[in-house]
């Protein structure tokens, strides 16, 4: 019950924060949302996208899943991630899609080295399979590094590899064609406490906000 409690405690903070003056934040956000912006962030409870960025209610429209992956625009794909990114695009028109990913994530370690427990509808292993071609391709091109460096490469991999999907959607490729939506990767490092975007330009993860000098 504990936890209950400090959950309810919290939605007495958020209460007085948001509800407790007399034009509150929440009398604009009644009626409709106009988010800027689509993050597609995973489901680790370590990794509040909400939290990190220190966005107010209404300032982002957010998916998150296990890994934070997005599946490819096919008749196949699962629909509940596809339908909140076709609603984003489509009808909030947001500006800019941030897919973050995050170091010690669970999913991509159960990718690279599967040693969970299977349950008959085994939902975790076929979404994860969205990042196979990934996770082969880091096993095939760094089996020289260690698995800490491998995981890491592949969580930044899968980072790309959702992006290459997302254009594979197309309302959405025809926006950023446009130049009517910008997509971005980020990459949490919870270890240093950085905050790294992919550069295109330099084919890598760049620091955003460099970890802390705790010297």
């Amino acid at each position: 019950m504990e936890d209950i409690e400090k959950f309810v405690h919290g939605f007495n903070r958020f209460q007085q924060q948001y509800f407790g003056e007399p034009h509150t934040l929440y009398e604009d956000l009644r009626e409709a949302q106009h988010p800027g912006t689509l993050l597609i962030g995973c489901c680790d409870s370590r990794v509040d996208p909400m939290l990190l960025t220190g966005s107010d209610p209404g300032d982002m429209f957010v998916v998150r899943d296990i890994a934070n992956l997005v599946p490819p625009c096919t008749p196949e794909a699962p629909p509940g991630v596809s339908s909140a990114i076709e609603f984003a695009v489509c009808n909030l028109e947001v500006a800019r899609i941030i897919v973050l990913g995050h170091a010690r994530c669970g999913g991509i370690r159960a990718l690279m080295a599967p040693r969970r427990v299977r349950t008959e509808t085994d939902f975790v292993g076929k979404w994860m399979r969205i990042a196979e071609p990934v996770a082969a391709r880091v096993r095939r091109e760094l089996a020289h590094k260690s698995e800490d460096d491998q995981h890491t490469a592949c969580e930044q991999a899968s980072i790309l590899h959702s992006l290459d999907n997302l254009m594979t959607y197309p309302w959405l490729r025809e926006k950023v064609e446009a130049g009517k939506l910008k997509l971005h990767g980020w990459y949490f490092d919870l270890e240093a406490g950085a905050l790294m975007a992919y550069s295109a330009r330099q084919q890598c993860f760049l620091p955003l906000v460099c970890p802390l000098d705790k010297a």
